[in-house]
């Protein structure tokens, strides 16, 4: 135990308590707090399909760091290595790539059984699993439409693929005793101009109608769809809008998805989580980081990061909002993305369980705005990094910056060693 920690610690404790801040309430809640990190920032979204193609959907991951995760077992050594470093409660977010076959498999007969060992590395880590279906990088998407392709036959692949992706994320449910959150995002759009928009977006919505028309029991699967404002390939028309999603999610009682990196770059999710709230049970996020576009980066404790975690905090949504991470970044070992992130989450939340809300909240309905402002901007001067680290070394984490040395070396003795 490092006492300088544990003095600090202390210190802060009763620094908090003078603003009426339970720190051991608010580890606690942070405890309960899962974020579900994403299997692909491992592999540059390749996965593990025999036929794997390139990366397309206007996905692109950029860089050539050494030790991209070429096997599932690889990836779940590099998973490994970032939990170490990471405390706290945590899920894994799969995609239907990242399936297990000694044989090729079509993606409308994916199995649970083409899961199993993910299932069993999960029990043996204690986590819980959420999933995505794969509507990208694949023949049948090649010219940009899934869901809302005008062919009968090509959509009528990706419905079979998306239910028997929904049957896979039941199982999850199942076997590991916590929902498996299944989100649904399809690379659908156009290039350019576009005449007929009404008729892909009818179609994208009957499609979904059929996804989703097997009743599955929601303690084990929880549906989601996900807009987009643009990408490669749509940047001037995508058929799952927000608009769109919004209406489906509300009318047909699915969650939503907001991705930080899909909308307007004036826009930010964190204004969107209170009204999405009065509409749909659940809400998933994928907290990512655009730059310039959709660019996935890796999070940042910024401003937008801090604000999410505060929505969730201030309005006690633990129970309706499911955090997710997406971003997948090549240029930089790829195990410490993801330790970055995540930490970075994870901070952004303590941060808010350490907010004097209830404070903050009854200056506001008194109209003592000036005491708002200068109480918000004080608390951000409070010593939340002492019990940061008093949180990780509880979990016997590397509380600062030494994990990365652990990385570094994890580096040069097992990611430098993987060859192609």
């Amino acid at each position: 135990m490092n006492t300088a920690i544990e003095s600090a610690w202390q210190l802060a404790k009763a620094r908090y308590a003078a603003l009426n801040v339970d720190v051991e309430a608010a580890l606690k809640q942070l405890d309960n707090i899962p974020v579900s990190m994403h299997c692909w920032q491992g592999d540059d979204v390749v996965g593990f399909e025999q036929s794997a193609g390139a990366l397309t959907g206007g996905i692109a991951a950029t860089g050539n760091h050494p030790g991209k995760a070429r096997t599932a077992d690889e990836l779940r050594a590099d998973l490994e290595q970032a939990f170490r470093l990471i405390p706290g409660s945590k899920r894994l977010n799969l995609h239907a790539i990242y399936l297990e076959s000694e044989e090729p498999v079509a993606r409308n007969a994916i199995e649970p059984k083409h899961f199993s060992r993910w299932v069993a590395w999960a029990k043996e880590q204690h986590l819980g699993l959420d999933f995505n279906p794969t509507c990208f990088s694949h023949p049948l998407s090649s010219d940009g439409f899934t869901l809302s392709h005008p062919g009968e036959n090509v959509r009528r692949f990706w419905i079979e693929h998306c239910q028997a992706s929904r049957r896979i994320s039941a199982y999850f449910g199942r076997e590991l005793g916590t929902p498996s959150v299944m989100n649904i995002w399809v690379p659908d759009g156009m290039k350019d101009l576009t005449i007929d928009r009404l008729a892909f977006r009818q179609r994208l919505l009957n499609a979904l109608d059929e996804v989703i028309a097997e009743s599955l029991d929601a303690q084990l699967h929880i549906d989601a769809v996900e807009s987009k404002l643009f990408g490669i390939g749509a940047e001037s028309f995508t058929v799952g809008s927000n608009e769109f999603y919004l209406g489906y999610a509300t009318s047909r009682g699915t969650a939503l998805c907001l991705d930080a990196g899909h909308f307007h770059p004036t826009e930010v999710i964190s204004d969107k989580i209170s009204s999405a709230m009065l509409y749909v049970p659940h809400l998933l996020l994928h907290v990512s980081r655009p730059v310039r576009w959709d660019s996935d980066h890796v999070v940042l404790l910024d401003d937008e990061t801090q604000a999410i975690a505060h929505e969730i905090v201030r309005h006690n949504l633990f129970d309706r909002v499911h955090i997710g991470l997406d971003f997948f970044d090549a240029s930089i070992n790829r195990v410490a993305a993801w330790v970055i992130g995540t930490r970075n989450m994870k901070k952004a939340l303590l941060r808010a369980l350490l907010e004097p809300t209830e404070q903050l909240r009854q200056l506001e309905q008194e109209g003592d705005y000036t005491a708002r402002l200068a109480l918000l901007e004080e608390q951000k001067s409070l010593p939340w990094q002492a019990v940061w680290e008093h949180y990780c070394q509880r979990h016997d984490v590397t509380p600062g910056s030494e994990w990365l040395q652990q990385v570094r070396h994890y580096e040069q003795t097992i990611l430098r060693q993987r060859q192609g």
